[in-house]
């Protein structure tokens, strides 16, 4: 089988897509082996040659909540920054934010919730609180000149209230982006987001005046339906979309859950719309391949599967 897929091109869509590869953070973070520190830096690298233009590299919370992202500092010290190639950490709060500028970090991610049942049980402490605790990393971020990335987890649905309701992202968002955030990647943390109500969260974030191209998705497939809704996406404007080498990550909310929506995937989908990426796909599965015979199992990806490369 030819490892690209046949193009046909639908009007309305955009020219070309931003990947905002997850996997060493997102995704192996999931993981309850520690992965060597030799092979993340090996899985960053392989990212970088197979064309991502994003890879996040790994988040500076504390050791005891995440033993798998102990080794942020070493990761960041012995990273080998390919010229063109965006390497975002995560930071929790000011603490992480002054040792990931001390790694030299030079782009940050923060984490919200849109829920107050997610903001208590994940991050210790009420929606209003955690969008407090973010609001003094965005500022001594700015002023060194260092753009941060909003995340904003359960906008679809929670697993303790039941499903979102559209306005609660957007208003999550709104504050955000009047922090200083520089984009917000509206999470769909439990999979279980339909296509109509992505266009009912991204209607209600048009309507508390966040510009579309600051909106990225991060989509899980728990339920199959990551790729149309990233279709929703692409068809009401947005150009951003998370995704994770391999399908790596799940979701500890949800029975079941199959984790992040694999790069491939998604990219596969996308290269068959003519939609450009700059991603080499061959390469990239040879990556997950790679990854998941030093992870001892196979990788979920349809597309890693399918190819076989």
């Amino acid at each position: 089988m030819d490892p690209l897929p046949a193009v046909h091109t639908r009007p309305g869509l955009p020219a070309r897509v931003s990947v905002y590869e997850v996997g060493p953070r997102d995704g192996l973070q999931a993981e309850k082996a520690v992965v060597p520190l030799e092979i993340k830096l090996e899985f960053i690298d392989r990212l970088g040659e197979a064309g991502l233009a994003v890879i996040e590299a790994t988040s500076f919370v504390s050791a005891r909540w995440v033993p798998q992202l102990a080794d942020a500092d070493e990761l960041m010290a012995r990273l080998r920054r390919r010229p063109g190639v965006r390497y975002p950490v995560l930071v929790p709060n000011q603490r992480g934010f002054e040792r990931a500028v001390s790694a030299g970090a030079d782009e940050l991610a923060i984490f919200v919730s849109a829920t107050e049942s997610f903001a208590k049980q994940n991050l210790g402490t009420t929606l209003d609180g955690a969008i407090e605790m973010a609001a003094p990393v965005v500022a001594a971020a700015h002023a060194r000149a260092i753009p941060v990335r909003g995340y904003v987890s359960m906008c679809f649905g929670d697993p303790w209230e039941g499903w979102v309701e559209p306005e609660k992202p957007a208003a999550v968002a709104a504050r955000l982006i009047e922090l200083g955030c520089s984009t917000i990647s509206l999470g769909d943390t439990i999979g279980v987001a339909t296509a109509g109500q992505v266009v009912a969260v991204l209607n209600c974030i048009d309507a508390a005046g966040v510009p579309r191209d600051r909106i990225a998705l991060h989509l899980h497939d728990t339920y199959g339906q990551a790729l149309a809704n990233v279709l929703a996406g692409l068809e009401s404007g947005v150009t951003e979309f998370d995704s994770s080498a391999g399908g790596l990550g799940g979701c500890p909310y949800a029975k079941s859950a199959t984790g992040n929506l694999a790069t491939e995937d998604l990219v596969w989908m996308l290269e068959g719309l003519g939609i450009e990426t700059g991603v080499d796909l061959s390469t990239l599965v040879a990556t997950s391949r790679w990854l998941a015979t030093k992870l001892g199992r196979p990788s979920p990806s349809r597309v890693v599967a399918a190819l076989g490369i």
